[in-house]
């Protein structure tokens, strides 16, 4: 596990990320991070992903989920960061 202080980063994806899979993507890179949060398709069609963990470990997160799956295509990502809330126990989808 990556030391480093706890952040809240957020982060909002546009292009096509609706219909291509991407929250699920992002769900299984989750697994693979110590992170929690979850991520949402917004109504503008742009995908929202939360994560609190130690800084390092979400930046490397986020960095694999912009890539994300061969469907998708990212035109913007914008990256937000905050003070961590512990409000989330596990990463996951939220409808």
């Amino acid at each position: 596990m990556n030391k480093g202080k706890t952040v809240q980063g957020r982060l909002v994806l546009k292009g096509r990320v609706q219909g291509v899979g991407y929250r699920y993507f992002v769900l299984r890179k989750a697994g693979d991070f110590d992170v929690v949060g979850f991520v949402r398709n917004l109504p503008d069609g742009s995908v929202e992903v939360v994560a609190e963990g130690a800084e390092p470990e979400v930046k490397r997160f986020f960095e694999e989920v912009k890539k994300g799956p061969a469907s998708a295509y990212v035109r913007e990502a914008r990256e937000e960061w905050l003070p961590p809330t512990g409000a989330y126990w596990d990463f996951r989808v939220r409808y």
